[in-house]
């Protein structure tokens, strides 16, 4: 193979592995579409309560940032869980939530509806925003 094509093979890698890693950070953390219900006795949810679920694995590095990050928000606004669910031990609730990668993040309405969901680490803001869309915590600071 002459120089000249090898060299432009590898910049052509490089340009599409560029991208593709500045795409999937730019994917990351971001809310997505949530639909659908959760099962909060498969969860271990109270009933009638907001609640933050985080899906996690014992080998993932970025779920304790996510959990201490959620554990403070849930201090600070009151009135809303937090739960961690183990997909190491529970592999069960993976497929039967749709999580793909950890960590995952659910907001659960009182209704046990999805109300947002979090694919990454999850930017506090955005997680405040969903909050706010819970109309029983609108009046929450």
């Amino acid at each position: 193979m002459p120089l000249a094509t090898a060299l432009l093979t590898v910049g052509i890698l490089l340009a599409i592995t560029v991208a593709a890693g500045l795409l999937w950070r730019l994917r990351d953390g971001r809310r997505r579409r949530a639909t659908g219900v959760v099962d909060v006795d498969r969860l271990g949810l109270l009933r009638e309560r907001p609640a933050l679920v985080l899906f996690s694995t014992e080998t993932c590095s970025r779920c304790p940032q996510v959990r201490r990050m959620l554990r403070e928000l849930a201090s600070e606004r009151g009135a809303i869980d937090v739960h961690d669910v183990d997909l190491t031990h529970r592999p069960d609730l993976a497929s039967e939530n749709r999580v793909l990668s950890t960590p995952t993040t659910l907001l659960v309405g009182p209704d046990a509806r999805v109300v947002a969901r979090f694919v990454g680490v999850p930017r506090r803001d955005d997680i405040i925003a969903a909050l706010n869309e819970l109309p029983a915590l609108q009046e929450t600071p």
